[in-house]
């Protein structure tokens, strides 16, 4: 038997594999290092009998099932299914309460209603009306007092419910007129009733003839939606144009282009998206942001 080679430095038996002048030691892995890759090695046969784990040949669709038949989808539907189930009882309330008031006076309610809204709002409204629902461009803002349909409790459910412009029969629906894209009025027109707008929210530092032209314009063309002050029309969505509140933007540029091309945002209906106990925790929730006006109160539509 032809004795082993010892490396001089390390102590150790080298493989007899040489290359360049460096020699291979035959130094093997720690034994418990091996139990542990072989045991990874038959836990892995293991579980691709058990659980779902191939998948199919390219072509087909699918995967292994398992012996066991689980499945990750079916476990969080049967989950959220036992979560829906624990919030019935809340739900059934919240369906039952019929007003703000009646939930707010429960505080379990009220905290349970504020939290779904909050969870409903984050998936279905925050992208167009921001996470802290303070709006953009064209996207109102529902922290303040002002609102185009209303802001008591009940006129929000019911935006919620039909949308604005959607394809729900009852949908709430109102068009501005593209004064200049339709020819309407001239630029120099719009211009005019624009100063004139502007000033009726306090800006100041217009032509006193511009003005009273823009005003005339505005009692031809405007006062029928908007009022005859201004202040607009919560029941067919025309913004009060008094309170400095703009949704398109306040700019004169901004403003002049809202006139030109007359405004058409839309809000999806959620009614058949969301059971109602949703859309009134909903409901609850943006009424709750600070913005909600009292049932007798009919001020503040919100501007454009």
């Amino acid at each position: 038997m032809t004795d082993k080679e010892i490396d001089q430095e390390t102590g150790t038996e080298t493989t007899g594999h040489e290359w360049d002048g460096i020699k291979e030691l035959d130094n093997p892995l720690p034994r418990w290092w091996l139990w542990v890759f072989y045991t990874s090695i038959v836990w892995s046969v293991v579980y691709w009998v058990l659980m779902p784990a191939w998948p199919a040949p390219p072509g087909l669709q699918g995967h292994t099932e398992g012996v066991v038949g689980n499945s990750e989808r079916v476990n969080v539907a049967a989950d959220m299914d036992a979560l829906q189930a624990s919030r019935s009882g809340l739900y059934g309330e919240l369906q039952a309460a019929g007003s703000y008031q009646a939930i707010e006076a429960d505080p379990v309610l009220f905290r349970f209603a504020l939290a779904a809204g909050d969870s409903a709002f984050g998936n279905f409204c925050a992208t167009c009306h921001g996470a802290g629902a303070q709006g953009f461009a064209g996207y109102p803002n529902l922290n303040d007092d002002d609102w185009l349909w209303g802001g008591t409790f009940d006129d929000i459910r019911h935006t919620l419910v039909v949308g604005i412009r959607a394809d729900h029969p009852e949908t709430r629906f109102s068009q501005m007129p593209a004064y200049g894209a339709d020819g309407l009025l001239s630029r120099e027109e719009i211009r005019q009733v624009r100063d004139y707008v502007l000033n009726l929210s306090g800006e100041t530092g217009f032509d006193a003839a511009a003005l009273e032209a823009g005003g005339e314009i505005f009692a031809a063309q405007c006062a029928t939606c908007h009022g005859a002050d201004g202040t607009g029309d919560p029941s067919q969505g025309a913004p009060n144009l008094t309170d400095a509140i703009w949704l398109y933007g306040s700019s004169p540029e901004q403003v002049e282009t809202t006139i030109w091309r007359g405004p058409y945002g839309v809000m999806p209906a959620w009614e058949g998206r969301l059971d109602d106990p949703t859309i009134t925790a909903l409901a609850t929730y943006v009424y709750s942001l600070g913005g909600g006006q009292s049932a007798d109160t009919s001020e503040g539509a919100a501007g454009e």
